[in-house]
């Protein structure tokens, strides 16, 4: 059973429209708060969030019937403070059980002592996806342009620009991913083998042991940098004697694993799906001994297409965008279109692509969901001339600064006044980046690649209802300031006088 809000007030429970917030805490909490209250506490708001709220409701699930399921207003409520403040599970689990106003923003009162377990925290959190975050993002943004005054027929002028989100791995070689490749089969095959009674794995905690020891003895290994080619040679022949060492070990393994994977499934005694997962753990680990053989035995150099550079986060790409100081970052690019009121209006998370390769999709879905947008500022990454000839069609104002030397049309164009006035005013899509990444999008700890799209996503909802709250939060601070002087101008009768 899924409801998307108790309509039955709990017991010393505050309505959520009357819960009240302090205006002068600068922490981020509050501001999520308050851009929460505003969406729950605008009728229209509330009922197009609400109704696409459903559209996380499991296949299957009976909305009337059945074991209580969480509510959806909290599960929005908690999957975007988690993003907001930056905090794991357990963390979120902790507030969410001891933080007052967040507390009441979820429906319970004063007294009520119900807790959240940590799996269904993860559980109900995981059930976002993209489309629904997508949806429910406009309509934030939508709501936030209200808030600030903006006219139907007001345009929109954005900022579009891209970063690096990294993936939870460690820093890969062929010998450390190998290792990870074998361990993960010898856990998972003596797990099995234990649960059906199957004695070949007891020492399984020891065979690992065993495999990271020559691992570790690879890892040590430098090369010379002796003048003596004797030497040199010498230490060359240890290293690859070293790495066919710890390729047999890891091959002797395998094999044995092999084996028993086909007396599992002869016999019934394992189910098709965790057989499945340990093949695919063995995949990884052949891929990694037949590239370990061709670099240091056949002194060959792997093409970067064929590296892979986690295998549990497989879609992690290698990224060097030139940074001082970052000569390499290991996750996925992230673009984002942020307007003028500092909203993001679209992102979209990069596969093998480039800047210049998702110009004309960053414009044309933000188009597609706010007709109003018709402007757009680029950095040089995202040149080229099909760019800039389709952009001019797209929109009035273009602001995409030419790659390489320019031509006295180039110079021309890019020294007019609303090209120079829009590359000026492109380097405040870093803050909105610079906010993401303090805000959650530094480092992706979910898994999979659903699992970064889904965080992505709830970070950008989570920064949009963010920045309505602190709008929200200054509209009524400078209310007070005003209902202040007319209370100081009533109260001094020289001043009314004057």
């Amino acid at each position: 059973m899924r409801k998307i809000i108790e309509p039955q007030m709990r017991l010393g429970a505050v309505d959520i429209s009357q819960i009240k917030f302090d205006l002068r805490s600068r922490d981020e909490i509050p501001k999520l708060l308050m851009g929460l209250h505003y969406i729950y506490c605008s009728r229209e708001v509330k009922e197009e969030v609400f109704k696409i709220l459903e559209g996380i409701i499991p296949d299957g699930t009976d909305r009337n019937n059945g074991r209580r399921g969480m509510d959806l207003w909290k599960i929005l409520v908690l999957g975007t403070i988690r993003l907001n403040c930056n905090w794991d599970y357990d963390k979120l689990q902790e507030i969410a059980n001891n933080h007052r106003t967040l507390r009441l923003m979820l429906g319970h009162g004063i007294v009520d002592r119900h807790n959240y377990a940590l799996q269904t925290l993860k559980d109900n959190v995981s059930l976002f996806t993209p489309k629904v975050l997508s949806q429910i993002n406009e309509v934030v943004i939508k709501a936030g342009h209200n808030l600030v005054g903006k006219k139907k027929e007001e345009s929109l002028h954005g900022r579009c620009d891209s970063f690096v989100l990294e993936t939870n791995v460690h820093y890969p070689t062929d010998i450390n991913l190998l290792f990870d490749a074998v361990r993960k089969v010898i856990t998972l095959i003596a797990a099995m083998c234990g649960a059906v009674g199957i004695t070949n794995w007891r020492q399984s905690s020891y065979n690992i042991r065993k495999i990271k020891k020559l691992f570790r003895t690879v890892q040590n290994l430098k090369r010379s940098t002796s003048g003596d080619e004797k030497k040199k040679a010498k230490r060359e022949r240890l290293i690859v004697e070293a790495h066919e060492a710890y390729l047999e070990l890891v091959a002797s393994f395998l094999d044995r694993v092999e084996k028993c994977i086909v007396k599992l499934r002869e016999h019934g005694l394992a189910g098709e799906e965790k057989l499945s997962e340990v093949e695919i753990y063995m995949s990884h680990a052949r891929r990694q001994m037949e590239q370990i053989r061709r670099r240091v035995v056949a002194g060959e150099k792997i093409p970067h297409d064929e590296k892979v550079f986690s295998i549990f986060e497989e879609h992690t790409e290698w990224i060097s965008k030139g940074k001082a100081g970052v000569p390499q970052e290991l996750g996925l690019r992230v673009c984002i279109l942020e307007d003028q009121y500092g909203f993001v209006l679209y992102h979209h998370v990069m596969q093998k692509q480039t800047d210049d390769r998702v110009a004309l999709l960053m414009v044309d879905e933000a188009k597609a969901r706010f007709p109003e947008l018709n402007s757009c500022s680029f950095d040089k990454g995202f040149y080229s001339p099909l760019n800039r000839e389709e952009l001019q069609q797209r929109l009035d104002h273009v602001i995409l600064p030419k790659k390489g030397k320019l031509s006295l049309q180039d110079k021309e164009q890019e020294s007019s006044d609303a090209f120079v006035q829009g590359k000026r005013k492109h380097s405040g899509v870093e803050s909105a980046i610079n906010a993401l990444e303090d805000h959650g999008l530094d480092r992706c700890p979910d898994r999979g690649l659903e699992g970064f799209q889904r965080y992505v996503g709830l970070a950008v909802i989570a920064r949009n209802i963010q920045i309505l709250g602190h709008k929200l939060q200054q509209n009524q601070i400078k209310c007070q300031k005003r209902i202040a002087q007319l209370r100081r101008r009533k109260q001094d009768p020289q001043q009314q006088a004057a």
